[in-house]
């Protein structure tokens, strides 16, 4: 269902990504990636289109995330990139195109502005009570409830909070003679031209496809409420220090909930920024939780894969997302590239481990020997090589064996060999 309703945007999508070359002079310079007379009529020629169906269509691609604006121009977004192969990518972009229904269908012009607003925030109340009928509901019943929720807000933005007030602030509220039916009736109208909902008969039907994206929205405001450790309204370098302690379930469930509380974009964004710092943990953290972001992240990790801090990690994660077996994934790394891995990794662990748990990881180690370790080691140049490598030799029981890495530590430091 969701191709089908988006198979349109797709393709006008397309066409423009093959003709024009996105960013190139196929938009308006308004800052909304708008078509262009001229582009608009030539991409009508070439499809078999009128004009206001390319612009509609046009329209429907920039909601749904398959097209991304970036200042005065357009170029395709990662939704369209992984349209053929990747259902989550047109599901997600359907899901775009859901949430943006009042965008997709602008209510008119003789609306009072504060009562659509109003009734833009009441309406997932609205869309959680068809979800939960699980059939036809009368359009009647509807406007009550959306009078009663409307009602609620209106008397929320009313409250007088107690204590002293500098000044008393008065907030504006929509007159509550404002008549909700046609609002309602705009709403409805603008979910069916999306495609969440069917109308007839005075009643009103979430479709199989709306039954679902309200489904998840719900389902992702109880992960957001369950959050295990309370991490949900941290920044991301928080939140990634307060699951370092956690167990790997119970980290994934913080993930899913802080990731479940903020636009995906942002938050992978924030991740990645976490991972740059000067904490090896993190870093590593940081790709845990990109991992349970998924497809929406691939773009963003392909985009720091020329970083050197980031690069392993990066391309351990891409070769988990195109189906290679985690335990097989490191394979996809070079020598030099793993090497750079298990030293930064050690690094965490002697941020943030004891003793014993250094002595393991050099065990991990791909180097058949020691000296063999050591010696790529130095070579690989990370930049807390002499510090993992002290550690490693105060915790070592074999005297012989620290003495070595004690040696390695000193000719890092001071350029020797």
């Amino acid at each position: 269902m969701a191709r089908s309703g988006l198979a349109a945007a797709a393709r006008v999508a397309h066409w423009a990504d093959t003709a024009l070359r996105p960013g190139r002079g196929g938009t308006h310079s308004d800052g909304k990636g708008t078509l262009s007379d001229a582009t608009a009529e030539r991409a009508a020629a070439d499809l078999g289109l009128t004009v206001a169906q390319v612009r509609a269509d046009w329209d429907t691609a920039r909601l749904a995330g398959l097209v991304e604006v970036h200042g005065d121009s357009a170029r395709p977004g990662w939704r369209l990139r992984a349209w053929d192969r990747d259902d989550s990518a047109v599901l997600r972009g359907w899901v775009a195109l859901f949430d943006a229904w009042s965008l997709a269908h602008p209510e008119p012009d003789d609306f009072e502005h504060g009562a659509v607003a109003d009734v833009v925030s009441a309406l997932p109340q609205v869309l959680s009570f068809l979800q939960l009928s699980a059939g036809p509901v009368p359009v009647e019943q509807l406007l009550d409830l959306l009078e009663q929720r409307v009602t609620e807000l209106r008397t929320e933005r009313c409250e007088v909070p107690y204590g002293p007030r500098p000044e008393p602030v008065v907030v504006p509220v929509p007159a509550d003679d404002t008549p909700l039916a046609p609002l309602l009736d705009w709403a409805l109208h603008a979910l069916t031209s999306v495609g969440a909902l069917t109308c007839g008969d005075g009643q009103a039907t979430l479709t199989p496809l709306g039954s679902w994206a309200v489904w998840v929205k719900l389902e992702q405001i109880c992960v957001a409420a369950q959050s295990p450790a309370g991490n949900i309204e941290q920044a991301a370098e928080d939140m990634l220090r307060g699951c370092a302690q956690l167990r790997p379930n119970a980290a994934r469930d913080e993930y899913r909930a802080w990731l479940a509380a903020r636009p995906v974009g942002s938050a992978v964004t924030e991740l990645l920024v976490a991972a740059r710092g000067d904490d090896a943990l993190l870093r590593g953290l940081a790709f845990e939780a990109l991992r349970v972001v998924g497809a929406p992240a691939e773009p963003d990790v392909r985009g720091v894969v020329d970083e050197p801090a980031l690069r392993p990690y990066a391309l351990l994660w891409l070769a988990e997302h195109d189906g290679v077996d985690p335990e097989d994934a490191h394979e996809v790394l070079t020598r030099e590239e793993a090497t750079w891995l298990w030293v930064d990794t050690a690094a965490a662990v002697t941020d943030h481990g004891e003793a014993p748990m250094l002595v393991r990881h050099l065990e991990s180690a791909l180097q058949p020997t020691v000296p063999a370790l050591l010696d790529e080691v130095r070579a690989v140049g990370h930049p807390r090589t002499v510090q993992v490598l002290v550690a490693l030799a105060a915790a070592h029981p074999d005297p012989a064996l620290a003495k070595a890495v004690r040696r390695a530590a000193f000719q890092v430091h001071t350029g020797g060999s």
